[in-house]
């Protein structure tokens, strides 16, 4: 089948893309309000933009009533932490994908613990295995969505998940998402070397 994406609407485009570019890594983000609320959310429209400086990109999709509360808190603040979902939080993760008022907490839907950061104002949530702390650098926004792309300040990884810098993947467990209710855990690692010439 084809599809011309100038005659289809925003929901058939939207379904098509998270139907098709999977799986995607999540961006479970902590910002904090002009009111001192932590906001937490989940994004999976989520990648790293650069290792040097270590940035990493969200897109923060636009409702009917303009900016999410994490696209205006981080706006605001430049500041925010970015959380990777793994199994032992994925289900608390999803409660914070409820939407509710600005200034609400989605947190309080939660068992999850907040502790401080070290290089910035915005809390962070303890369970996260690993959890980055950012300040933002650029911001484009597009019809429909914010781009915001933060450098890392301070990494947080847990102890035994990190030897010599490279993260042990069975040990992460890290949760992907698919379309509508889905999600995926890593499955059958395998390796391909690279061409040397």
């Amino acid at each position: 089948m084809k599809f011309d994406a100038a005659d289809l609407s925003p929901k058939e485009n939207y379904k098509l893309l998270i139907g098709s570019i999977i799986p995607r890594p999540i961006a479970f983000v902590t910002t904090k309000g002009a009111d001192g609320v932590v906001n937490a959310a989940p994004f999976s429209f989520f990648t790293v933009a650069s290792s040097n400086p270590p940035q990493l990109v969200i897109a923060v999709q636009q409702t009917e009533q303009g900016q999410k509360d994490t696209a205006k808190n981080i706006l605001l603040n430049q500041e925010y932490v970015i959380h990777i979902v793994s199994e032992e939080i994925v289900e608390a993760v999803n409660e914070t994908a409820a939407p509710l008022a600005y200034g609400e907490s989605e947190l309080e839907r939660t068992n999850l613990t907040l502790v401080d950061s070290d290089l910035i104002d915005v809390p962070a949530v303890a369970e996260a295995k690993i959890r980055f702390e950012l300040k933002l650098t650029n911001h484009l926004e597009l019809e429909g969505a914010n781009l915001l792309i933060g450098e890392i300040v301070r990494y947080h990884v847990a102890d035994e998940l990190v030897e010599s810098f490279r993260i042990d993947p069975d040990g992460l467990k890290a949760i992907a998402r698919l379309a509508g209710n889905d999600y995926a855990k890593v499955g059958d690692i395998f390796t391909i070397a690279r061409p040397t010439s």
